[in-house]
């Protein structure tokens, strides 16, 4: 009885396996083959995609909307005209395509032409999964779908495709796992050149609102393109793809700080397990501080596991080199966070330390000067029930603006506020940590926009 209800366990246990292997169905799009069924006629006239580019190898299987690099973009005119697609979705001859549309991008019709106004124009680099939208019998129908690199799409402000140009259907983000996706290349969508399943990538918002877009020039990968969101490349600005800048220092920040902070140098960030909580403590980057690479090459964040406190420098951090005197000198951001925090009894936090008053302890050293600190530590919290005339310093950092477009070689002075600890507070007991404000981007679980544009993509 006892091999026979083995047995049958071991069966369950197969059975229920397969059923989690089940695999999605994708359908590939390959640029410029026209769709059966589009919002509106692929005639070449709404816009155009780039069919001789082939995929490039992605960093990462998964990257945020403001990745730098993550989009190109080229000087020829009407890729997208966004100006056709608003005349054509505000026609009345076009009411209940209007209507559909717009219920997919989650606006009312009489918002469509201020939404894709603030579309910005893109050719996808690499094979990104999205879901697409056909028009069928008067209603939007949506398909997970593969679109290959060189379609051009419309982008919103966190950096999602929102529009595919050629044929006008709304976009919004791919939402199951990538890892178990059966691509089904049919209708005239030939498996192109290039393509590898392991490639695909997926984009996840921006932590902030993107200002500007960092694209590369697909006729001349050396040169960069600045284009500001909501325009169509009348306003680029092009920049030296090629030019080196230095990794910062971003132990002690929050991951969305981090690969903000990243973002604002046009360096990529990447972590080995799709992504963490954008709150999630990073305590180190490979390669370390200081390493100099040019626009677009990936810094791979590692973060506390289990939740860990933010801002919290780590014990140690292999990627930082040894500590100096001068907590700054080997920080070529110049005021970004540092790691070298000293060891006191008790850890340090960067908010209120303790819910309880902290003691008048033992005097520690200064890390930098040697001398002796205030014998009567800072606490966050009144030792009495008596207010305290000092403030509490916050562990909030400053949100800069975000854009994904390389700064000077000199730091941008939006960089993020140390995450890290503002003083040696030892502690009695153990800190109640405050965790930082996180950079979790502005919804895209509502849609992720339709995209359509005109003008240079």
């Amino acid at each position: 009885m006892v091999r026979r209800l083995a047995v049958l366990l071991a069966a369950a246990v197969i059975l229920s396996g397969c059923t989690e292997q089940r695999l999605f169905a994708v359908r590939a799009v390959a640029a410029g083959v026209p769709s059966l069924a589009p919002f509106f006629e692929e005639d070449g006239s709404l816009g155009t995609d780039e069919t001789k580019l082939r995929p490039e190898e992605p960093h990462s299987g998964l990257q945020q909307g403001n990745t730098p690099g993550l989009y190109g973009g080229t000087q020829k005119p009407k890729v997208c005209d966004v100006d056709r697609l608003k005349d054509f979705l505000t026609d009345p001859r076009n009411r209940q395509k209007a209507r559909e549309w717009a219920r997919i991008v989650g606006i009312t019709p009489d918002r469509i032409e201020g939404y894709i106004d603030d579309l910005t124009p893109v050719l996808l680099r690499h094979d990104t999964l999205v879901k697409n939208h056909d028009y069928k019998k008067g209603k939007a129908v949506a398909f997970d779908a593969l679109l290959e690199a060189g379609i051009a799409v419309l982008v919103n402000d966190q950096g999602l495709p929102a529009v595919k140009c050629s044929c006008g259907n709304p976009l919004q983000s791919f939402d199951k796992d990538p890892g178990k996706i059966s691509v089904k290349f049919e209708d005239g969508n030939k498996k192109w050149d290039g393509y590898e399943k392991s490639d695909v990538v997926t984009v996840k918002p921006s932590p902030q609102p993107l200002k500007q877009i960092a694209l590369i020039d697909v006729d001349d990968p050396d040169q960069g393109i600045n284009r500001p969101v909501g325009s169509s490349g009348e306003n680029d600005e092009p920049f030296d793809a090629t030019e080196q800048h230095p990794v910062p220092r971003v132990a002690g920040m929050t991951f969305d700080q981090a690969s903000q902070r990243l973002s604002e140098l046009g360096l990529a960030a990447t972590f080995s397990d799709g992504l963490p909580a954008g709150d999630a403590p990073v305590t180190g980057s490979d390669p370390g501080p200081g390493t100099e690479l040019r626009f677009g090459e990936a810094v791979a964040l590692s973060v506390a596991d289990g939740g860990g406190e933010p801002g919290t420098p780590p014990e140690s951090d292999p990627t930082d080199g040894p500590a100096t005197d001068d907590p700054k000198s080997d920080d070529p951001t110049s005021g970004g966070p540092t790691t070298e925090g000293p060891t006191t009894d008790g850890p340090t936090t960067d908010g209120p330390t303790t819910d309880d008053p902290t003691s008048s302890g033992p005097t520690t050293k200064d890390p930098d000067t040697g001398g002796p600190t205030s014998s009567e530590p800072t606490t966050d919290r009144p030792t009495t029930g008596e207010p305290t005339t000092s403030e509490p310093t916050t562990a909030v950092p400053t949100t800069p603006t975000t854009s994904s477009t390389p700064p000077t070689v000199e730091p941008t002075s939006a960089e993020p506020t140390s995450a890290g600890p503002t003083s040696v507070e030892p502690t009695r007991s153990e800190p109640v940590t405050s965790e930082p404000a996180s950079g979790e981007p502005g919804s895209s679980s509502a849609t992720a926009p339709g995209e359509s544009a005109v003008g240079p993509a």
